[in-house]
Order: structure tokens, then sequence, then C-alpha cells
């Protein structure tokens, strides 16, 4: 993807890296991630403007821990270390760094000296030491997470922050545009920490800030036509954010030369097929050509008796495909197939930088042996889910539309915990439908409440437990109802929802969907967990 401006983050296998990546966006700054692994002449080959060093789960003084070429600090860019990555550089230009005695996790007060590029404009608590602005300190809070600590910088440099416990929470060499962070800018707890990346992405690499979703749009409608030229495409349209916005992108580079065809696996939500054809069919507001493909009990049949994940996922994704070639095949020559990849699906799927394998998603990874398309085209593989949003707002797609809940893939098989059955998908589908209609009716009309989650489901456990419903005995399924907030999708905390309104959920749960006893509320944060359930 072209951009004028450009900061590269290394990915030394950390879990931050992609939310590094999503922080500098922020910024309007481009961003984008690589393997440490990646050639140093590569690296030069991208012209940044600046490199982030990120991630790492070993001590950078280890025999065969993850590492770079000391070039990388010779190019004449600016380079920030973030945790593992201000460890290693000190490491390699000749500080030390040790195993702390005392690891130092969470949020944490940090001193930090408002005289570095880094820390311009950080004025610190309101009740703050006055005689400190003499000085030029300030402080904050940052959030800290190392077993290691840099006991001595490297020569050249000069500490710039540093806490109770951690003498180098920061330090900088800036003759030479190098500077390393101890603790993460990158997340939410750190109060400034969205500041201190556009310092340095904006006064120290002197980006201009020119990323925006205008220019996207105008980028990608270029790259599709001129991928394309006059092949034909077809893309896989689940109705949801991402396809929607992928199919509207396509459209508009590509026109006719677009089929979209909808795959009904019978693991959608509650009416939401006829939902689909609505809006993109004949009858919708798309000029689309739509075909919809209803394999339900293809899928009930292929999945019976499968319980773990991954298989499960895999299952969909494979028949997936082969419904894919079919229809191709009954279309005519297609010469590419589309998806709405977006960047979080790479990441957890393992094919981001450094980043292990969480779980793999039906549309990454290009395609199975023997399947009848040139290549894939991937319009939206670079964005992160609010970025697809604002590509669809700027195409001009209906906001009810782009703000849709979101919705994996693989559907209602991964909010299935065990076997997928018919039955199960109507227990999940129903106890779904009521969960979405009651928070819809608590959060009113208007300005949303400050509970309302950023996304919301029910989902089917594979616990059975005993109940009690009138006189009698039963003995039936448990629903679990996930609520998150979250900015990137990529972090989540669980949304707290009013006690009222999730009891007036169970209560219509247990009393309106056969095969319910039981109703959880899950309150897992992402990490550690995930924000689906498989």
């Amino acid at each position: 993807m072209e951009s004028k401006e450009m900061v590269l983050v290394i990915d030394f296998g950390g879990q931050y890296n992609q939310l590094v990546a999503r922080r500098v966006r922020e910024c309007n700054v481009y961003c984008e991630i690589t393997s440490y692994r990646t050639p140093i002449e590569k690296i030069k080959a991208m012209s940044p403007k600046g490199i982030i060093l990120t991630g790492g789960p070993s001590s950078c003084y280890e025999e065969g821990a993850a590492t770079c070429s000391p070039e990388l600090f010779e190019l004449g860019i600016p380079v920030l270390g973030l945790c593992y990555g201000a460890q290693l550089m000190m490491h390699m230009l000749g500080g030390k760094v040790e195993r702390a005695s005392v690891r130092e996790y969470g949020k944490t007060e940090v001193s930090v000296r408002t005289d570095s590029p880094l820390f311009t404009g950080i004025t610190g608590d309101d009740d703050h030491d006055p005689t400190a602005e003499l000085s030029h300190e300030a402080t904050t809070i940052c959030w800290m997470s190392h077993f290691d600590y840099i006991s001595k910088i490297a020569p050249g440099f000069e500490v710039v922050a540093h806490t109770s416990g951690c003498p180098v929470a920061a330090a900088q060499d800036k003759s030479r545009g190098l500077y390393a962070i101890q603790f993460h800018p990158e997340v939410l707890h750190t109060v400034e920490g969205t500041r201190i990346l556009n310092n340095f992405v904006k006064n120290i690499c002197n980006c201009e800030g020119t990323w925006r979703m205008d220019s996207f749009v105008t980028n990608a409608v270029e790259e599709i036509k001129g991928k394309v030229g006059d092949g034909r495409v077809l893309l896989a349209l689940s109705g949801g954010v991402d396809s929607s916005v992928a199919a509207a992108l396509l459209s508009k580079a590509i026109g006719e030369q677009l089929t979209c065809v909808f795959v009904d696996h019978g693991l959608m939500r509650k009416d939401e097929g006829d939902e689909v054809e609505e809006v993109f069919g004949e009858r919708g507001d798309f000029e689309l050509n739509f075909v919809r493909v209803n394999a339900a009990e293809r899928y009930y049949e292929k999945l019976r008796g499968v319980t773990e994940p991954e298989q499960k996922r895999k299952i969909i994704g494979e028949e997936f495909i082969r419904i894919f070639e079919e229809e191709s095949h009954k279309i005519g020559a297609v010469d590419f197939l589309a998806q709405g990849t977006i960047y979080p699906d790479v990441v957890e799927s393992g094919l981001g930088g450094e980043s292990a394998v969480i779980k793999s998603h039906h549309n990454v990874g290009g395609l199975p042996e023997h399947v009848d398309f040139k290549d894939i085209i991937e319009p939206l593989r670079n964005l992160f889910k609010d970025e697809v949003r604002k590509v669809g707002l700027e195409l001009g797609l209906p906001a009810k539309l782009v703000f849709r809940q979101p919705f994996p893939g693989p559907g209602l098989g991964v909010r299935i915990v065990g076997e997928v059955t018919a039955d199960k998908v109507r227990i999940v589908q129903d106890a779904d439908a009521i969960y979405r209609e009651e928070i819809a009716k608590a959060a009113g009309e208007g300005e949303a409440p400050n509970w309302m989650p950023d996304q919301y489901f029910a989902a089917i456990t594979n616990m059975r437990s005993v109940g009690v419903m009138g006189d009698e005995r039963t003995y039936d399924y448990a629903i679990a109802l996930r609520a998150v907030k979250t900015v990137d999708f990529m972090t989540a905390e669980a949304a707290p929802i009013p006690w009222e309104v999730l009891q007036k959920v169970m209560s219509r749960i247990i009393g309106e969907v056969r095969g319910v006893n039981r109703v959880l509320y899950d309150l897992s944060s992402k990490p550690a967990s995930t924000i689906e359930f498989e």
C-alpha cells in the first residue's frame, strides 16, 4: 500500500505489537509490521520515517534471543524501543540488561523529563510538586510489565524517566535519534501513551500525519483496478461490516466485474440470512451480482461429532472455499476470490510479524490446493475494525450497516462450545435475539449510555446442569452472555451492563428458549481471554 510516510514496527514476538501499530495510526501516520527476521536491505528499501522495536518473549541477553542487525541503529532513521525493544537496544549498543529482583507489573507512577522530545507536553498531576517544573520533571501513570531491567545505559544515552523500582524507565540519544522506553505507551493504562507515540512520530520522525481513510479509498480503488484488469471477482459476502465494506470498495473499483456470493451455512444469527438478502439482493441498494447459497444441512453434516475448536474452524473454512469453487463454475470464469479479511484476523492467525497463533480464521492464509482462482484480493487486510468502519462511511454506506454488531466468519460455530447441532443453533439463535433486543431497549435512542458494549452476544456452553421449572426437574444447557467495551478489538474489558437489564435477559431466555435453565455473564477481559468463545 502506497503512502508518502510510514513508520515500521519490527515485531520480536510480544503480545502488543499490533496495538502499537494501531496507536501510531491514531496519529494519522500509516504503520506496518514486519518480523525481526526481515533483512536490513528490505527494511531500507521500505524507506520508513521511523522504526519501533517491540515485543519479545524472552530475555534479550539469552542465547538465541530474537535480535536485529546493528546496522538498524546506523541508518539515520529514528528508532524507538519499547520494553523488550528498549532492552535490546541497550544490550546491543553497550549497555547492560539484568534480571530484576522483583517483577514490576501494572500501573506505575513514572517520573519523566519533559525537556525530552518524547515527553513534551506532559504536565503530570494537578497536585504535583511545583518545583518540578523548574527541573523539567513531571509524574504520570504508565503500564509496566517486565522481568528484566536496564541496569546500565549504553554510551551516548541519558536517562529521561525512572520509577522507584526502575532506574531506567526511558533513555535517549538525541544525536542519533535513538529512544528507549521500558513501559508500554500503546496500552490505554498508560495515561499519556498516545501523546508519547505522537511525539515520536510527529516531532522526532517529522511525519506530517497524512494517513486518512479518504486517501485509503482512492489508493485501494487504483490498486484493485490495476490487479484485476479485465478479470472477474467473486466476493464472500456475509453481510457483516468487513465483507460489506469490501463489497462497496470492490464495486466502486470494478463494478459489474464483481459477483457476491452469500453462503448461508446455517450458523447465522436469527433471521440474518433473510436480512442479508434483503440488503444486498435485487431489492437492495447495492449494484451487485448477488447469489445466495443455502448450505445449512451440508455444514451440519460436516460438523457432526466434531468438538475441537480449531478443527471446527478448519472444516467451516474448507467448506467455505469448496462452495465458492462450485459457484464459480456455475458463474463461469472467475479470476479472483475477494474476502473481507482485516488486520486482527491476520494477527490472530499468526501471520502478522512474530505473533503466536491464537486461532485460525477461515479467510486467512491463502488458497487450499486445487482451488480454481488465480489469487486472493483482500482490500481491507491492513485495517483495524474502526478503520474499516471509517472506510464504510467514506464510501457512503448507511451508518446502521457500518456499525453493525461484529460477527465471526465461522458464525455461531465458535459460539457453540462442543459439537454443533441444529438444536444448539436454534437455542443460541433465540437466546442471542432476546439479548440483543433487550440491550437495544435499555440503551434507547440518542446518545448511547456509558455501559453500552461495543460487542455483545449469547453463546451456548457445553455444560448441562440440573434445574427446576414448574414442578419438574430439568437437565438443560447454560447460556453465557458476553459483552465487551473496546476501542480496537485487540484488547477489551467486560461491559458493566446494569443488573436489572441482565435480570430481564436471564428471565426471558429461561422462560422462552426451550432447552436452557441457566444463564451466566462472562466478566473476563482480553487478554487473557478472547472476545469469542472459540
